[in-house]
């Protein structure tokens, strides 16, 4: 397979995920540059690769420095960490694929289909998961457990305590819990902090 139709490929297929499957989900601007501009990168320095005497093994490093740069200069949640190794992966395959003759499309369509399914709003659509403070010290997890499922108003499903502050009152929880089917809050799921206060 030649490299313009592998490079035709791979521009069609970053374009749907990145227009097609991430914009209309999640909406962060930033992101979309990101993943157009490292998917458009690493097409060109692994078809360079690809045709000098360079071993693998330098390709393989490049795609991990890019990856750790990019992961260590922002706050990714897991999401949006899953596409941007999709992009990553879909311009390796348009950059080294021609040695992959018909596998690369097969690949390609199945890292969409990842995506598509994975991210796909009607995929436990009651889950959550979200870090909690709460303004009173608990030791006690049947306890809090009791506590968390008062406030969410949901079925908590795993509670990890991050951190119990007996000095200031607060403990620090990240919850996995189940909304009940019949609640409309369908939003997306959302780990930043968040502070629930209680009454004395």
């Amino acid at each position: 397979m030649s490299l313009s139709v592998l490079i035709l490929i791979d521009v069609v297929a970053i374009l749907v995920l990145t227009f097609g499957l991430y914009w209309p989900r999640h909406r962060r601007k930033s992101m979309v540059v990101a993943y157009l501009t490292a998917n458009i990168g690493v097409a060109a320095v692994a078809s360079v690769l690809s045709s000098s005497s360079i071993n693998a093994g330098l390709g393989l490093g490049l795609f991990g420095i890019l990856s750790i740069i990019r992961l260590r200069s922002d706050e990714l949640d897991h999401t949006e960490i899953a596409y941007y190794f999709g992009a990553l992966a879909l311009g390796l395959f348009a950059g080294l694929g021609g040695s992959l003759s018909w596998a690369t499309p097969v690949m390609t369509l199945a890292i969409l289909a990842a995506l598509y399914v994975g991210d796909h709003p009607a995929l436990f659509p009651q889950f959550r998961n979200q870090i909690v403070n709460l303004d009173s010290a608990y030791t006690d997890e049947t306890a809090l457990v009791m506590r968390l499922e008062n406030l969410l108003n949901a079925k908590v499903h795993h509670a990890n305590v991050r951190k119990v502050d007996l000095v200031n009152d607060t403990t620090s929880v990240d919850v996995r819990y189940e909304l009940p089917r019949a609640n409309p809050r369908l939003q997306s799921t959302d780990t930043t902090p968040a502070v629930i206060g209680e009454e004395r």
